[in-house]
């Protein structure tokens, strides 16, 4: 995997073994967003590829197996201004801008309309309703992973606003798109964000997700900062695409039904 990654130039930070049985972790060095996605989407196939010359088989589902920790895909973003590089999350005392609070609140004003994207095949929600660090809120925390949306212990050079929702299903470049595009939307309207989650905490109302794909893409298919954002054709025919994938999933019959259901009919 080394080798390949330096052959195609797909720079690294850590690379390790996670929580899950045989479940790894990669961490991208940061970047243009583009880039982030191609790189995102090489890694993916190249991963595929040398398992596939080794026997073996590389799954990126966002819960390949029950009762372990889901596979995800965080977006950590960061905006700097072209020429100096100055991140604009942090003012020159090192405390947090008005544009900080206003990304992180647009987050959360997009990130139900857009679950649908961080979030996009059936099995995306095993990883999301259930435990193991998995948030299904766009509530914001210091450092508590239990939010959809962290902000992780750093210096202010470093200040970031980690996404924890898309899954290692997600296509890179339309989560990264959606959750860039409504952080933008945040930072145009003005928008100011919830107060920060400590500890444990009930998720309100207004900050819950979409808990079924069925669900996030009735939410997506009425969404207008969806349209705006991401135009009205988009939308459509990634509602239209995605449907048909979920009557595909409603027309089998799963072992866990024959199972539990056959003996109590």
């Amino acid at each position: 995997v080394y080798a390949c990654m330096a052959a195609l130039g797909l720079p690294r930070d850590t690379f390790m073994h996670e929580m899950g049985i045989s479940q790894f972790e990669i961490n991208l060095l940061h970047g243009d967003p583009l880039l982030l996605a191609d790189q995102t989407f090489l890694f993916k196939h190249l991963l595929k590829e040398v398992a596939l010359k080794h026997g073996l088989n590389v799954v990126c589902m966002a819960k390949p197996l029950a009762h372990t920790p889901g596979s995800s895909m965080h977006i950590h973003q960061s905006i700097v201004e072209i020429g100096t590089g100055r991140n604009v999350f942090s003012d020159e005392n090192g405390e947090p801008t008005a544009t900080f609070r206003h990304f992180i609140a647009g987050q959360q004003a997009g990130m139900a309309d857009f679950t649908a994207l961080f979030a996009p095949n059936v099995n995306s929600y095993q990883r999301l309703c259930h435990p193991f660090a998995s948030p299904n809120n766009a509530c914001w925390s210091h450092d508590n992973r239990a939010a959809g949306l962290r902000i992780p212990a750093s210096s202010p050079l470093a200040r970031r606003v980690e996404n924890r929702l898309p899954g290692a299903d997600a296509n890179p470049y339309l989560a990264i798109a959606a959750s860039l595009a409504a952080g933008l939307y945040g930072i145009e309207n003005r928008l100011e964000p919830s107060e920060p989650i400590q500890g444990e905490f009930e998720v309100p109302d207004n900050l819950s997700l979409p808990c079924t794909l069925h669900a996030a893409l009735e939410r997506l298919k009425r969404s207008q900062l969806a349209k705006e954002l991401f135009g009205k054709e988009f939308i459509e025919g990634y509602v239209a695409s995605k449907t048909l994938e979920l009557t595909s999933f409603f027309d089998e019959i799963t072992p866990w039904e024959r199972r539990v259901l056959a003996t109590q009919a």
